[in-house]
């Protein structure tokens, strides 16, 4: 009963979402505005939502992004080997969704929906769709 309990706990799914986010944003070196646009925060909040002890809550379209970006970071490291798979993100891509830009600036402007078609992207590459 006690799984149950805490897959249900919206401060305990925040925290485990928000360390995991931390560890992929941090892993692809993108600096505080980056991380805090990306997941629809303001740089002061995501300073304050990346400590431990954060006690705030995040929309469900924060979840959602912090979701895709982290399912973002898993197509990466599955697809690419460790060097690309990081960098993937940060370095200009002449593919059909970034028009030479790079991911991250198109997941930034673009919002859930950019975030969400980047993530199917990944993920039909992957497949071989």
């Amino acid at each position: 009963m006690q799984l149950a309990e805490n897959i249900r706990d919206p401060a305990r799914i925040n925290a485990v979402a928000l360390k995991a986010y931390a560890r992929v944003v941090d892993a692809w070196g993108l600096n505080t505005r980056e991380a805090a646009a990306l997941a629809d925060m303001s740089e002061s909040t995501w300073k304050r939502a990346k400590k431990p002890n954060f006690a705030g809550e995040l929309t469900k379209d924060q979840l959602l992004r912090l979701s895709a970006v982290i399912g973002i970071y898993k197509s990466l490291d599955l697809y690419f080997a460790p060097p690309l798979a990081r960098g993937w993100v940060t370095r200009p891509n002449a593919g059909p969704l970034f028009g030479g830009s790079r991911p991250v600036d198109t997941a930034i402007d673009g919002g859930l929906p950019q975030i969400l078609a980047v993530r199917t992207y990944l993920d039909a590459l992957r497949g071989g769709a």
